[in-house]
């Protein structure tokens, strides 16, 4: 297996390796330009994000600025919307479903590390988990979603939330670390 393969197999991976070092400054030169796109050149900016998302609906828009790991891994519904200033690491996929709002500083964290201080510290490899969003999500602001988080459809994750564990669909769910509130 290539070190991409096991990267978005959620398998340890070397981030250094040549090949990915180069598939990241690639999106980063994209991303670049995209987040210097001004308002009015609108069409330049979808082609910019064309280039970036692996896959992208109809109707969907991520404003500047905003950044990745590769973008590849990212998949969206139709309709998809994220705020200023977001994140996504896609180290390892992250599907998201339809009509899924996202606040500013939404952060989407596939990538983490090894818990064993000596693998972690000098073994260079690193891990990815998978992240999905049902459909009909909205992500408040400052939401961080951790590394191999599901979020059902409908939820709500309230503003500045940190997301460690799945969340059922239908509810409202809010804090650090988040936890269901009440049934919607």
């Amino acid at each position: 297996m290539t070190e991409k393969d096991k990267m978005i197999s959620g398998l340890p991976y070397r981030a250094n390796d040549p090949e990915l070092i180069k598939q990241r400054a690639a999106v980063r030169k994209i991303l670049g330009k995209y987040n210097q796109v001004g308002i009015l050149e609108a069409s330049e900016q979808i082609e910019f994000l064309q280039q970036i998302v692996g896959k992208m609906g109809a109707g969907s828009w991520i404003e500047p600025p905003f950044y990745c790991d590769y973008g590849y891994n990212i998949t969206t519904g139709k309709d998809f919307y994220m705020n200023f200033d977001c994140v996504i690491l896609d180290v390892a996929p992250v599907v998201i479903g339809d009509n899924v709002m996202c606040g500013p500083k939404v952060q989407l964290l596939t990538a983490t590390h090894s818990l064993d201080a000596q693998v972690r510290n000098f073994s260079g490899t690193e891990l990815g988990k998978a992240i999905t969003i049902g459909s009909r999500v909205w992500l408040g602001a400052g939401v961080i979603v951790c590394p191999g988080v599901t979020i059902g459809d409908e939820a709500v994750i309230g503003s500045g939330s940190v997301v460690t564990r799945d969340i059922p669909s239908g509810v409202f769910a809010a804090g650090n670390p988040c936890r269901v509130i009440k049934t919607i």
